[in-house]
C-alpha cells in the first residue's frame, strides 16, 4: 500500500495545482488512502448502509480536500507517507463524527433486529466511529493516582462499550440533555469510572505504575521503574507474558502489546499491526495488567 500511496502522491504532484489531471490522481490517492479505513465497512459484499454511506463521502470529500490543500507542503522526508495520510485521514474522520452522525448510526442500528449478524457489524461500527471521534470524556482525572487512571479509564470505555453494544435500544433520541448521543454514552463512562475503581483501590495497586503513565513519576523514579518494567516484561524469565495472549492468537500476547506501548505506538497502530479490534486489545491489555500485578509487584519491590 505505502508504495501505491507514493506512486500517487509524486504523480499528483507532477500535475499543476487545480488541474484536472491533478484532481483525477488525487480521487484515486483518497480511495487508496480509504481502502485502510476501519468504518464503513461493507457487510459481506453488500452495499453500505445509508448513514455509512453518508458517513464514507463526507469523509472522502473532507480528505480530498484537505489533500489538495497540503501536498505541495508536504515533506516525505520529515513524515513517512503512510504516516501523513493516516493523521489526514483521522482528522478527516473526527471532522465528520460528530455527535449527530454518530446519533444517526444508533438509530440506524436499532431498526435492525437484534441477535443479527448485520446489526453486530454495525454495533462494531458504532464502537469504531465513537472511539475515532475522539468525543469520550476523560472523567475524573484528579480524583486518581496518576500511576492507574489510565487503567481505570480503559477499563471503563471497555465496559462503557459493551454496554452500548447491549443496550443500544434503550438510547432515546427524544429523551436526555439536548437529545446529544454521545451525552448518553458518556454519562455511563462517566460513571464506570467511578466504579472501576473499587478494582483498584487496595494499597498495593495504589502504588503500582501503570505502563502507559509511567512518565508521569516524579525524576529520576519514574525512569528507572520504566526501564525495570519493560526489561521484566521482555526477558519474561518465567514465561507468563508470552502464554497469555487473546483467543486463537498466540501471536497477540501480553509481553508483545505491552512492548509495543512501550514503543509509543498508539492502539490504533496496535491494532492495524494484529488486525485485531481496538476495544478487543484494549480490554486484553488492561486485565493482563492486573492479571500480573503481582508479579510486578514482586520485581519492581515497590513499597
Amino acid at each position: 500500500m505505502s508504495e501505491r500511496l507514493e506512486q500517487l502522491l509524486v504523480e499528483a504532484r507532477h500535475h499543476e495545482a487545480h488541474s484536472q489531471k491533478r484532481q483525477f490522481v488525487l480521487t484515486q490517492l483518497v480511495e487508496e488512502i480509504l481502502r485502510s479505513r476501519t468504518i464503513c465497512r461493507p457487510f459481506l459484499g453488500q452495499p453500505l448502509s445509508p448513514v455509512q454511506r453518508e458517513i464514507y463521502e463526507q469523509v472522502k470529500a473532507h480528505l480530498l480536500s484537505d489533500l489538495s490543500q497540503q501536498i505541495d507542503s508536504y515533506n516525505p522526508t520529515q513524515i513517512p507517507v503512510i504516516t501523513w495520510v493516516s493523521e489526514l485521514r483521522q482528522q478527516a474522520e473526527r471532522k465528520i463524527l460528530d455527535d449527530q452522525k454518530l446519533k444517526q448510526l444508533a438509530l440506524e442500528i436499532q431498526q435492525h433486529l437484534s441477535q443479527t449478524d448485520l446489526r453486530r457489524h454495525l454495533l462494531g461500527e458504532l464502537v469504531e466511529a465513537i472511539l475515532l471521534s475522539g468525543r469520550l470524556c476523560r472523567p475524573h482525572r484528579e480524583k486518581f493516582l496518576p500511576q492507574i487512571y489510565e487503567l481505570i479509564y480503559e477499563e471503563a470505555v471497555v465496559k462503557t462499550l459493551a454496554y452500548i453494544c447491549k443496550n443500544i435500544d434503550q438510547y432515546d433520541a427524544k429523551r436526555g440533555q439536548n437529545q446529544k448521543f454521545m451525552n448518553w454514552v458518556n454519562f455511563r463512562l462517566d460513571r464506570l469510572v467511578i466504579e472501576s475503581r473499587r478494582e483498584f483501590s487496595e494499597p498495593m495497586v495504589q502504588n503500582l505504575p501503570s505502563l502507559a503513565q509511567l512518565e508521569n513519576l516524579p525524576q529520576p523514579r519514574s525512569d528507572l521503574l520504566l526501564e525495570q518494567t519493560q526489561e521484566y516484561i521482555e526477558n519474561d524469565p518465567d514465561n507468563i507474558f508470552r502464554q497469555h495472549h487473546i483467543r486463537d492468537r498466540p501471536d497477540a500476547n501480553f509481553r508483545a502489546i505491552a512492548l509495543s506501548r512501550f514503543s509509543g505506538k498508539s492502539w490504533e497502530e496496535i491494532s492495524k499491526d494484529f488486525g485485531i479490534k481496538i476495544p478487543t486489545l484494549s480490554c486484553f491489555f488492561q486485565k493482563s495488567c492486573s492479571k500480573f500485578r503481582s508479579n510486578f509487584q514482586d520485581y519492581l519491590d515497590l513499597e
